[in-house]
């Protein structure tokens, strides 16, 4: 069948550049840009005048994560929200956009390698730009945040004056947990669209998009279920550092995803050009 030609094509293409190695490559860099881009967020926070919603945005991210994997770094990442210093424009959050921007560029040279797109942008401009994402990220997480925090309070003071309404306050809380999946879906479009060279359609965009939120769901899933029951593998082997370890080999397979999708938009847009190429019976026009 075509599709399997087309999952073939794909990761042959997966292979060929190196996923494998740039999906360690976005672990490791995913992982030391986490801190860096919470003291950021902390200090943000700070400058907005509440670290309550550095706590709230922090919740927000370890959400779309699988318990084995989040509950471990919680106490590590409120450690880091709590002893963060400084206003905005110290060093030290300066330094840590700088740090945290080292995760952007990481998928920005995976995808790019999926694509084959070569940007004619100087390094700097690069650097400049993943800056500019890491900073744009904090301060949409902030909003976030801050449109939750006012929406709880907001349903309360209406409860208050139509207590009829209160039956329904199920649904509103439910409508809150559509908002990870929303932002999930929304950073991967800008990743596909904007950080490789090049420019690219929504609509070719969609097939790897859609392949790669719903394996992530999966991936999720079932490193959950292995972690319930392997855990202690980690524990015996690695000790101090399983924490770490557990996180950076799912981020490892979240990075390996990514870059899938990628090449599975990479392999259709191929096809479309190509369609001989998976097969003489035209099923894949």
């Amino acid at each position: 069948m075509w599709v399997f030609r087309l999952l073939n094509s794909a990761y042959q293409h997966f292979d060929e550049d190196d996923g494998w190695a740039i999906s360690s490559h976005i672990a490791l860099a995913t992982l030391t840009s986490m801190f860096p881009f919470l003291i950021f967020l902390a200090s943000l926070a700070g400058f907005l005048g509440s670290k309550a919603l550095a706590d709230r945005a922090t919740d927000l991210l370890l959400d779309a994560l699988p318990a084995a994997v989040s509950n471990p770094l919680t106490t590590e990442v409120h450690n880091v929200l709590t002893n963060a210093h400084g206003g905005l424009l110290t060093l030290s959050a300066v330094l840590a956009i700088y740090f945290s921007s080292s995760g952007v560029d990481a998928l920005r040279i995976a995808l790019s390698r999926a694509y084959g797109a070569k940007s004619t942008r100087s390094w700097w401009v690069l650097r400049l730009e993943a800056i500019g994402y890491v900073v744009l990220s904090a301060f949409v997480m902030m909003l976030i945040s801050l449109s939750l925090a006012l929406g709880s309070a907001v349903w309360e003071l209406i409860e208050r004056f139509l207590p009829v309404l209160v039956p329904y306050k199920p649904y509103v809380t439910f409508t809150r947990f559509l908002i990870t999946p929303l932002v999930v879906l929304v950073f991967l479009l800008v990743c596909h669209m904007f950080l490789p060279g090049g420019r690219r359609s929504m609509k070719d965009m969609l097939p790897g998009i859609a392949f790669t939120f719903v394996m992530w769901i999966v991936a999720a899933v079932i490193f959950g279920y292995y972690l319930s029951e392997f855990a202690s593998n980690y524990i015996s082997t690695y000790a101090g550092l399983a924490s770490a370890m557990i996180a950076l080999v799912f981020l490892y397979l979240l990075g390996a995803i990514f870059i899938f999708g990628a090449e599975l938009n990479a392999a259709l847009s191929k096809a479309r050009v190509e369609p001989l190429g998976f097969g003489s019976s035209g099923a894949a026009q």
